[in-house]
């Protein structure tokens, strides 16, 4: 993916606001393995179009909808546990989206960033880590700073005050369509970032 894909809206923008997963990381692929051998073990399966369709939800959510779409009775907790161990497992693999990366190291140190994911706010840090990118997020809002995941505004909400900047003022970059639909609703414009869905072999 090339840096000119990314084209921004027009707009004196504040703040920039991140999601992880897909966006700032190439993570999708390996968090697909994760998933599919949590739940496969589990005793369930997790097709690849439901995986990304829900992308940015919490991980206790996704195991919810789950079970909710296939009948299922998986321990949200224990699913979500497992399939973390796994995707922490394979941290080595994770590499940076370059086209986002750009933009980051465009405007750091002229407005705040923040992270905003439906992971666990350890492992946002230790991604963030591993790209050696931990630095540039003084704000990092997870999965335990929200009561209502994506689409839901309130986890673009719960950033923009961190940040103290108005919703207005910040743009997201996304990759899953629940993270747009939850910046539309916040207030913010965004930038779509295309997913690659090339599956890595576990």
């Amino acid at each position: 993916m090339d840096t000119n894909s990314l084209a921004l809206p027009a707009g004196n923008f504040k703040a920039y606001l991140f999601d992880m997963d897909g966006t700032i990381a190439d993570t999708m692929p390996l968090h697909f393995v994760s998933w599919t051998k949590a739940v496969e073990e589990a005793g369930g399966t997790f097709p690849e179009d439901l995986f990304y369709a829900w992308g940015g939800v919490p991980l206790l959510g996704v195991v919810e909808n789950l079970n909710r779409h296939f009948g299922y009775k998986l321990d949200p907790a224990a699913v979500a546990h497992r399939k973390e161990d796994l995707y922490l497992s394979m941290l080595d693999q994770v590499t940076p989206v370059a086209a986002v990366l750009e933009h980051v190291h465009a405007q750091y140190g002229k407005i705040p960033f923040a992270i905003v994911s439906g992971s666990p706010r350890d492992s946002i840090r230790r991604t963030l880590t591993t790209l050696n990118l931990l630095s540039y997020f003084p704000v990092i809002v997870g999965a335990e700073d929200y009561k209502q995941g994506k689409p839901n505004p309130e986890p673009f909400l719960t950033a923009a005050a961190r940040l103290n900047v108005e919703p207005v003022d910040c743009l997201v970059f996304e990759d899953a369509d629940a993270g747009i639909r939850a910046a539309e609703a916040a207030g913010m414009q965004w930038v779509h970032v295309p997913t690659y869905r090339a599956t890595l072999q576990s």
